[in-house]
């Protein structure tokens, strides 16, 4: 196996000289950096990275960690924030990725296994994880769900505000009987898309009419399920706030096996804005909630964690939008 004194000898330069230049120190000449890596490429050199580990006493492994990958955690979601996370990590790191909820105890999670940790969090249940790795030292933080605890560093969205919109658009739209699909129940983000439709409802004096609330769990089946019950009242909405796409798209297949039309008989609004929401038949009129910027941006407050651990603690908040597309109806015009 070539070995960095190997390239050293060849190159006419300490193996010191040979590490710096690897490992692109601004301490060693381009030139030489240049004349050091072409060596160590004719030579086949593959670093050796569990003796570096031993040395710098890193494991270069980034934990990733969701409340549940089972439950409440669809594809498209985990695609967008492995999506966003991969943009801001090179290849000298090791990504893992679990479910909070599959691990029989927290022995595991110490500093020397993880260099830095992000948690994508949707319940307090999460918290006893949470405050474990804080209290090990490992440089964390926490994504998706919002925090009343400012020593964490946290990044996550308006879900609330996000919801109000979605409930002011189909209020603005003429519509007045509003249903709302809900997401997983204990879920952080459930409650505040739950919470934010009332005060949208309220806001347009609409009193929340509890028939018109169902429960899903942010997968399409219960969607589906949501929706037949819906579809099954006597005087039913006249347009669903579904609190993720995915059970929007479960949400259609209800209506399409009924006969229903959307948006002529019933209206969907969304949440997530998912890739696929601009593709469904009709466009799903959705609240765009950037998953994969909430990824990026923690992933880049981790790194800067993980290079400087005085850093003081910052909380972000990232907007939500809404997006309008084909899903909605226009009842100003004529009776609802």
């Amino acid at each position: 196996m070539i070995t960095i004194k190997d390239i050293a000898r060849a190159a006419g330069v300490s193996h010191t000289t040979v590490s710096r230049a690897l490992n692109g120190s601004s301490l060693i000449k381009p030139g030489t950096r240049a004349k050091i890596a072409k060596i160590a490429a004719d030579m086949n050199y593959v670093p050796n990275y569990n003796a570096k580990n031993l040395v710098t006493k890193k494991s270069n492994t980034i934990g990733l960690f969701f409340s549940s990958l089972e439950q409440g955690t669809s594809s498209s979601f985990l695609v967008d924030a492995l999506k966003g996370i991969r943009q801001m990590l090179n290849e000298n790191y090791m990504l893992t990725v679990s479910g909070i909820d599959d691990m029989s105890g927290l022995d595991s999670i110490h500093p020397r296994r993880f260099d830095g940790i992000l948690v994508m969090s949707q319940s307090e249940r999460d918290n006893r994880f949470i405050y474990h790795a804080k209290a090990a030292g490992i440089p964390l933080v926490v994504l998706n769900r919002q925090l009343d605890d400012p020593s964490i560093p946290n990044v996550a969205s308006e879900d609330r505000r996000g919801a109000r919109a979605a409930a002011q658009h189909a209020c603005e739209m003429g519509h007045r009987r509003i249903g709302i699909i809900e997401g997983r129940s204990g879920f952080k983000s459930a409650d505040e898309r739950r919470q934010g439709f009332i005060d949208g409802l309220l806001a347009n004096r609409l009193a929340p009419d509890m028939r018109f609330f169902v429960q899903g769990d942010y997968s399409i089946e219960s969607g589906r399920a949501a929706m037949e019950k819906l579809l099954s009242l006597e005087d039913k909405p006249s347009a669903v706030f579904c609190c993720n796409d995915d059970m929007a798209i479960g949400a259609m297949n209800a209506c399409f096996d009924k006969g229903i039309l959307i948006p002529e008989d019933l209206s969907l609004i969304g949440f997530d804005d998912m890739m696929f929401a601009a593709y469904t038949n009709p466009p799903l009129t959705t609240i765009r909630k950037s998953v994969s910027e909430i990824g990026r941006e923690g992933t880049e407050l981790l790194l800067k964690l993980m290079e400087q651990p005085d850093t003081p603690p910052v909380q972000r908040l990232i907007g939500c939008e809404l997006v309008r597309r084909s899903s909605v109806s226009n009842l100003s015009n004529r009776k609802n």
